[in-house]
């Protein structure tokens, strides 16, 4: 896994609640390749300079590891690979903290024409497609669907626009879309014909190639709703 340092999570995320982001996604990517929990002080530290609903998710297993999560305050977790593991346990999230707080996040791959669920930050494949997938957790209580084109995820050039649209057609909960976001044509297309509820980027705002004012002055230009 390649991965580039894009300054510190903190800092970061104070100048994302500033500059107009509707929501704050933390993604601990690594933590359960190594076997660990999210880091809860970091947490406490992000929490605390924002001003915006936030969303933590990585080495997640346990209600234990949500409770300390939300004390700490996130307003939100997402589960994938524990999830996959013990589906009872997104039930279990569901039934102690509500539905709304739940995200189960699903990296997808498109191998031999069929999407399929892969965990370990999308290193590990498995038999499950996507779409059965998505539809059981929304069964068991998840409040949102954190869809991530492992196909798209890094390459700039768009979302995976007709698997968010399956998804969002088949399902009632909140799509949001993560894998692709490049340019601001990208984020009109993934809400038009890609039909997703949200959309995630992180290299493009990290390293300022594309400005969250700018980019919903233009969707809200489409005729799209946007909170500016």
């Amino acid at each position: 896994m390649s991965l580039i340092d894009a300054g510190d999570p903190v800092e970061q995320a104070a100048v994302y609640s500033k500059a107009g982001a509707d929501e704050l996604v933390f993604l601990d990517i690594t933590a359960t390749l190594e076997n660990r929990k999210t880091l809860v002080e970091l947490v406490r530290k992000v929490a605390s300079e924002i001003n915006i609903p936030f969303t933590v998710g990585g080495g997640i297993s346990q209600v234990e590891h949500v409770s300390d999560l939300l004390n700490a305050g996130a307003d939100k977790v997402s589960v994938n690979s524990a999830a996959v593991r013990q589906p009872q346990l997104v039930n279990e999230l569901a039934a102690t903290f509500g539905s709304q707080c739940i995200v189960v996040a699903i990296d997808s791959r498109n191998q031999d024409g069929k999407n399929l669920v892969h965990t370990h930050s999308g290193t590990r494949p498995t038999t499950l497609e996507t779409l059965n997938w998505a539809l059981e957790v929304e069964e068991r209580g998840a409040g949102e669907i954190l869809l991530t084109s492992m196909d798209h995820d890094g390459t700039k050039g768009g979302f995976a626009n007709e698997l968010t649209s399956l998804l969002s057609s088949e399902l009632i909960i909140p799509i949001i879309a993560s894998g692709g976001g490049g340019t601001l044509d990208h984020f009109v297309e993934v809400f038009t014909s890609g039909k997703a509820d949200a959309a995630l980027a992180a290299s493009i705002f990290h390293f300022n190639e594309v400005d969250i004012m700018d980019l919903k002055k233009q969707l809200q230009a489409t005729g799209l709703p946007m909170r500016i």
